[in-house]
C-alpha cells in the first residue's frame, strides 16, 4: 500500500510535525514497512501541496531519528519499525511528571507518546479507551479504581497493555506495576513508629473526594491501635486549628500546604511542635519547610519499567512498595 498524505489546515501541529506524525504511524499502523520507500520529495510535494522544502525536512528529521534511510539512487526508505505508544495518566502532578519524564527518556526514539489524562472522570476514561482502540502498538494506562479493572480497559489487546500505579488485574493475563498500599504502607508507618509516638495524636487526613485507596484507612486505624497511638481521620483539614502535639499524614497537596502555612503563621516549628508526613513524593519535598518526610514509591523507577515494559515487549507483573523518607517536618 502506497504512503499518502493530506494536510489538515484545522491542526495546531505545523506541516513538517504532520507530515512526521502521518509517516510514523503508516509504520505504526503497518501500512508502512521496513524496506519500503517513501514518496521522492518532489512527488510527495506535488501531491500533497507542502513545499519541498518541507518534506525535505521532515525526512532529514526521521532519518536523525533512524527511522528512515536514504541512498543517492532509490531514494527514502523506511530503516526501523516505529511504535506509537498511548499514556493514559489519572492527572498531572510533580510526581506524574517524574513518572514520564523517565519513561520518555528510556524509549527509543523511534517510539511516539501520545499523554492524555482522565482525571477519574469514568465519561472521559471510557471515551479516551474507546477512541484510542486499534491506533496504538502499546498502551500504558492508569486505572481509576484500586480494587478492579475497569471493563473497557479490557477491549485492550492484553498483550499491548500495561497497568500502572493502581488496579492490580486479578488474573496474569494484563501486565502491571503498581503501588502496595498496604503491607508495604503499614511497614513505612512502622519504621516512623519512635517518632510518631513523641506527638500527642496521630491524624490521617483523607479527603472525601481523594482517589487514594481507601484500604490505607485501615491500615492506619490498625497501625494505631496495635501501637496504642491516639489517632483520627480527618475528611477535612481545611480551616481546622492545627495543634502543638499533633502529627499528620496527608494525602493531597493542598492540606500539605494547609498545615504549612498555619504553623508559619502560629509560629509552630515542623518537626518539633507538629509532625508532618506526605503521600508521595517530589523534587519541592526536599526543600519546603526544611524538607518534608514522605512515604512515597520510586516514580522514576516506575517509569523506567514501563517504558522496558514497551520497548521489550515482555509481560511483567511487579507490585512497588513504598518507602519512608526521613525529612526534618517529623
Amino acid at each position: 500500500m502506497e504512503f499518502t498524505f493530506k494536510l489538515d489546515e484545522s491542526s495546531s501541529q505545523t506541516k513538517m510535525q504532520q507530515l512526521i506524525h502521518a509517516i510514523n504511524e503508516a509504520i505504526s499502523s503497518g501500512v508502512l514497512n521496513e524496506g519500503d520507500f517513501l514518496p521522492s520529495v518532489n512527488k510527495l510535494s506535488r501531491e500533497s501541496g507542502l513545499s519541498r522544502d518541507t518534506v525535505f525536512k521532515a525526512y532529514t528529521t526521521l532519518k536523525q531519528r533512524s527511522v528512515i534511510s536514504s541512498t543517492p539512487t532509490k531514494g527514502y526508505f523506511v530503516s526501523h519499525e516505529s511504535f506509537k505508544v498511548m499514556v493514559l495518566l489519572d492527572d498531572f502532578s510533580a510526581f506524574k511528571e517524574q513518572l514520564y519524564t523517565s519513561f520518555r527518556t528510556i524509549l527509543p526514539e523511534n517510539y511516539t507518546v501520545d499523554l492524555l489524562f482522565h482525571h477519574y472522570n469514568p465519561d472521559v476514561f471510557e471515551q479516551l479507551i474507546l477512541n484510542s482502540l486499534g491506533r496504538y502498538s502499546m498502551y500504558v494506562v492508569m486505572n481509576i479504581q484500586n480494587d478492579r479493572i475497569e471493563k473497557v480497559v479490557r477491549k485492550i489487546d492484553p498483550n499491548k497493555l500495561l497497568i500502572l500505579d493502581m488496579g492490580k488485574p486479578a488474573d496474569r493475563e494484563i501486565a502491571y506495576i503498581v503501588q502496595d498500599f498496604e503491607q508495604a504502607f503499614y511497614n513505612c508507618l512502622q519504621q516512623g513508629l519512635e517518632r510518631i509516638a513523641t506527638y500527642d495524636e496521630f491524624n490521617l487526613v483523607f479527603p472525601e473526594s481523594t482517589p487514594h485507596p481507601r484500604v490505607a484507612i485501615d491500615t492506619f486505624k490498625g497501625f494505631c491501635q496495635e501501637n496504642k497511638l491516639k489517632h483520627a481521620v480527618i475528611s477535612r483539614i481545611k480551616n481546622k486549628s492545627i495543634e502543638r502535639g499533633q502529627a499528620y499524614l496527608v494525602i493531597k497537596e493542598d492540606d500539605l500546604v494547609y498545615i504549612i502555612k498555619s504553623c508559619k503563621r502560629q509560629g509552630l516549628v515542623l518537626g518539633k511542635d507538629v509532625g508532618l508526613i506526605s503521600y508521595n513524593d517530589s523534587p519541592m519535598k526536599e526543600i519546603v519547610g526544611n524538607g518534608i518526610t514522605v512515604i512515597s514509591v520510586d516514580f522514576e523507577e516506575m517509569g523506567r519499567k514501563a517504558a522496558h515494559f514497551v520497548g521489550n515487549k515482555q509481560k511483567v507483573f511487579e507490585t512497588l512498595p513504598p518507602k519512608l523518607i526521613w525529612r526534618d517536618s517529623l
